[in-house]
């Protein structure tokens, strides 16, 4: 829903055009700054904000996402079971292998639905904490009632929690520039950065993993970047280790391709015994398991 841009939109928009024209680097350039060598992957460069945009996108617009299983110390919610619709992404690591079949609806998120990156100096003059979520709701004209408003609070409180098992470190990115600062600091800049591309929007169907499937971490460790429901881009990043990290190619039964990053975790030994993972599959927590992402998560790997 788009609540009417009111003042305080429109001085972010300026703030924003100031950003980019500032000494500051902007966000496309601080990759290559930083990552010379390093594709962003389209998950990234869907949403890079350039100052031509101004007058389409509009900050404030939030996709309501179902959300929580990013967090393996929190059990699910009858709700998560029910109604999020990554729950199909989830399968056994046995089954990871040419010819599953697998019934998957992946999305596209783009125009209005992609909040895009702000610069780091602008996101970070913004309100992003739970005893300020007033000043958010004023500062984006979300009505505090809608469903866009509990979306927010729920972001900024998984982003406050502390991180679910022992051994994982979490850090909620609201820029690109501190997602590539933090997944730098863990990994240094010989990384390899995937997400999954879906060539168009499908429905329902059953899709089969076709030959040609390929293991991109070698270290078995990565950092996941989950788009969280924001006004502008935010990514909930937590580094975990004992998994490994894949690129599957899926065929569609209308022929349709998607090149799905896949993340499979070996030992969930840790993890809660009613995380959602853990419901959809019926399986105890020790069973390795995996699952797609969607096409708006980021993968870093180190090489």
């Amino acid at each position: 829903m788009d609540y009417p841009l009111l003042l305080p939109i429109f001085a972010i928009l300026n703030l924003v055009v100031v950003a980019t024209h500032g000494g500051a680097l902007s966000p496309e350039l601080y990759w290559k700054s930083v990552l010379p060598t390093t594709p962003m992957p389209k998950a990234i460069t869907n949403i890079l904000y350039s100052a031509g945009q101004a007058r389409k996108w509009k900050p404030g617009h939030v996709v309501v996402r179902e959300g929580g299983h990013k967090n393996y110390g929190i059990a699910a919610s009858e709700t998560q079971l029910h109604d999020d619709p990554n729950v199909a992404f989830f399968f056994l690591q046995k089954d990871l292998h040419p010819g599953t079949k697998f019934n998957l609806h992946f999305t596209k998120t783009t125009g209005a639905a992609a909040a895009a990156f702000l610069p780091r100096e602008v996101a970070d003059s913004l309100p992003f904490s739970s005893n300020k979520v007033e000043d958010v709701f004023s500062k984006f004209s979300v009505d505090p009632q809608s469903d866009e408003a509990n979306a927010i609070k729920n972001t900024i409180k998984e982003c406050e929690e502390p991180a679910g098992i022992k051994g994982e470190q979490k850090y909620c990115a609201t820029s690109l520039e501190s997602m590539v600062d933090f997944s730098t600091s863990k990994f240094g800049t010989r990384v390899e950065v995937v997400s999954t591309e879906v060539g168009k929007e499908t429905k329902l169907q059953s899709y089969n993993v076709a030959p040609g499937m390929k293991k991109i971490s070698h270290e078995n460790k990565a950092i996941v970047c989950h788009k969280q429901s924001y006004p502008y881009a935010v990514f909930y990043c937590h580094k975990i280790e004992t998994t490994m990290t894949f690129k599957v190619p899926l065929e569609g039964a209308d022929g349709s391709r998607v090149k799905a990053a896949t993340i499979c975790h070996t030992d969930t030994s840790q993890w809660n015994p009613k995380h959602l993972v853990f419901q959809v599959l019926k399986v105890k927590p020790g069973t390795p398991v995996c699952h797609f992402l969607p096409e708006d998560n980021v993968v870093w790997v180190p090489k």
